[in-house]
């Protein structure tokens, strides 16, 4: 695949599997379009902070990843430049979803935002976070 060409799921399996982070964590790309990419991950004791919520480090790894793979399945290879998050509420639950979108691909910029779910042992899901990630494209 061309790095001017949008990355497919598997390709993003791939990357995914590829990043000593994402498998540490458990990391899973369940889903990947034209600039959506969404990322799960189970309940881990490990990945915790002090008072037993994830850990921000995770909170913020889960959102920059699902931005970046959103981004790459319509720009290709990105890296990211600038990264924020915004906490809401604590992370607890039985797993994590981070939802990724493409707001903007321009040729020099990539915009993506993510949103972070978490899902309690009946399936609910509540909003825990939020990201935002500029990104520019790799070997263009």
């Amino acid at each position: 695949m061309t790095s001017n060409s949008g990355m497919s799921l598997p390709d993003l399996i791939a990357a995914n599997a590829s990043a000593g982070l994402n498998r540490l964590a458990g990391f899973n790309v369940i889903s990947a379009g034209y600039g959506e990419a969404e990322i799960v991950m189970e309940w881990d004791d490990e990945l915790t902070q002090y008072a037993g919520h994830l850990h921000a480090g995770m909170i913020a790894a889960l959102l920059d990843t699902a931005c970046g793979f959103a981004a790459a399945t319509s720009a290709g290879k990105v890296s990211a430049s600038h990264f924020s998050m915004n906490c809401l509420k604590p992370a607890v639950g039985r797993r994590f979803i981070a939802k990724g979108t493409t707001i903007r691909a321009g040729r020099k910029q990539i915009f993506a935002r993510a949103e972070l779910f978490a899902e309690n042992d009946q399936g609910d899901r509540s909003l825990v976070a939020t990201g935002d990630t500029l990104m520019v494209p790799v070997d263009r």
